[in-house]
């Protein structure tokens, strides 16, 4: 009979596996047919699932190309800096360590999805959007004591970092991944500074 952890194992395993499929499966109908030409209910039928496991897997089907980080992971690489560092030189140095998190299946994946991103006028507009989640998010993480919120001019300073990572991303994925995301993020943070953003 199995225990508590196999049961909740299998459990994890069977929906890592149910999830992983859900995102190859609407990555290749992107990419064979467009964005804007498929639908939720073609992606869960193709993947062999219900819509409403779709839905339970992600909130919409550009969520399967516009993946959120958590506001617990921001916190996790924000918190690998020294705290008294000016805000724009703790974003910039956020950007190295994120990319450091990937394994070599996360740029496989990052780069279709920002392909797709990049040939869609609908995402590049959505994509606007999760970056003003994400500096939402970032905002929160940020400040160093209690009770301690951002300046309306540190909040633009988050934003416009944002900003310049989406382009950043954008130029690699137009680049077909053969530029350095890297650096294209950062010559978009060093346009921003010079630019007096910062």
């Amino acid at each position: 009979m199995c225990g508590v952890n196999e049961t909740g194992d299998w459990r994890s395993r069977k929906w890592a596996n149910t999830h992983r499929r859900i995102f190859d499966t609407a990555m290749r109908l992107f990419e064979e047919q467009g964005f804007d030409r498929v639908n939720v209910g073609q992606l869960a039928a193709a993947a062999e699932v219900s819509v409403p496991t779709f839905y339970a897997h992600f909130p919409s089907k550009e969520h399967v190309v516009m993946q959120l980080p958590t506001a617990e992971q921001l916190a996790a690489l924000i918190a690998t800096q020294p705290p008294d560092l000016p805000i724009r030189e703790r974003l910039r140095n956020f950007v190295p360590l994120f990319f450091a998190q990937f394994t070599p299946q996360d740029w496989e994946d990052t780069l279709a999805r920002w392909k797709i991103i990049a040939a869609s006028p609908a995402l590049r507009t959505r994509a606007a959007e999760f970056e003003r989640t994400t500096a939402d998010m970032l905002a929160g993480v940020l400040p160093t004591g209690p009770g301690q919120t951002l300046s309306p001019g540190e909040a633009v300073v988050v934003n416009g970092y944002m900003a310049a990572f989406t382009t950043g991303l954008l130029a690699w994925a137009d680049s077909d991944g053969q530029e350095d995301v890297q650096k294209l993020v950062d010559d978009a943070i060093v346009a921003l500074q010079e630019g007096g953003a910062a």
